[in-house]
């Protein structure tokens, strides 16, 4: 949603959610997504995702849409917490949202670029560097940080 909203809007099939869950909200969580409606996985897999140094993850699927949420876990992972600082209000038809800043948006797509080199990822941060006003050097730092120098050169305008 929020590479939608910084670059070229398009249709998604699932959200991605950056949620800061603890082992005491667990109960809360599936209070909140009954498992009549959604799918949820068992308590003892979002325990051993929450568990994880970086990068837990697990879905939650509407059953009657089979829309999808990748929620990923804020945990110990420092780029997720600089995002959660610094995201974003914006307003909706009936309400509002919070969404992550577009560097944050940026650096994980080249994650995924690099783990799944799909294309689309490459069309999204080039439309969000001409579309969207990004700190350069802090994705540049962030970039050298994360060794994604090769694919952040690759969705770089090209020089015409």
């Amino acid at each position: 949603m929020a590479a939608s909203v910084y670059g070229e809007p398009r249709l998604t099939a699932d959200i991605d959610v950056v949620l800061l869950l603890k082992v005491g909200n667990l109960a809360a969580l599936r209070a909140a997504f009954p498992e009549s409606v959604y799918y949820v996985p068992p308590e003892e897999t979002m325990r051993l995702e929450l568990a994880r140094d970086g990068r837990g993850h697990f879905n939650l699927i509407h059953h009657g849409t089979q829309f999808k949420a990748d929620i990923y876990l804020a945990g110990r992972d420092a780029l997720h917490a600089w995002a959660l600082a610094q995201r974003r209000r914006i307003s909706l038809e009936d309400g509002s949202a919070w969404i992550a800043p577009p560097e944050y948006v940026i650096l994980r797509k080249l994650e995924y670029l690099r783990e799944g080199a799909q294309d689309k990822h490459v069309r999204d941060i080039r439309f969000m560097l001409v579309a969207s006003e990004i700190d350069r050097a802090f994705v540049e730092v962030e970039v050298v940080r994360l060794g994604l120098q090769s694919q952040w050169k690759q969705c770089q305008p090209d020089p015409a």
